[in-house]
């Protein structure tokens, strides 16, 4: 590995992208905790709805080992896994709004993470960033667009 790219494996892990990997170890742990306890003991009710959190809790965990790891194949994932949160948060969020009867109890991402403050919907923005900043940076160009 050369200088250059070790250099940018370390920035990807180190500031923001130590919180980012912080958030999503901690999302992680809260919604496959919470879907897999809710399929468990209530999978009848809404198992849509409890599978979509467990799903919810796979992608994030997924994102976190992706920047934790820093190299540039986990970047790919972490960048793919961010991708997958943000189109999962926008479907979920609009369904649930437009549609509330097909989950008839919430998900992580239901009406765009309300319940959890609206992270949901801006930890894969941030985490998209904060994986192109980074690559800019190793490219050699400039932090702006």
């Amino acid at each position: 590995m050369s200088e250059t790219a070790a250099s940018t494996d370390r920035t990807l892990r180190t500031g923001p992208g130590r919180l980012l990997v912080a958030v999503y170890g901690l999302f992680a742990l809260a919604a496959t905790a919470r879907g897999g306890y809710q399929l468990a003991t209530k999978f009848g009710e809404a198992p849509l709805a409890y599978t979509l959190s467990l799903l919810a809790g796979v992608v994030y965990l997924v994102a976190a080992v992706g920047l934790a790891r820093a190299g540039r194949t986990s970047r790919v994932v972490a960048l793919v896994s961010c991708g997958v949160e943000l189109v999962g948060v926008l479907v979920v969020g609009a369904t649930s709004m437009v549609l509330p009867g097909v989950f008839p109890d919430d998900t992580v991402w239901s009406n765009f993470g309300g319940g959890y403050l609206f992270v949901p919907l801006v930890l894969p923005v941030v985490g998209l960033w904060w994986i192109l900043r980074v690559h800019r940076m190793e490219r050699g160009r400039p932090d702006t667009p």
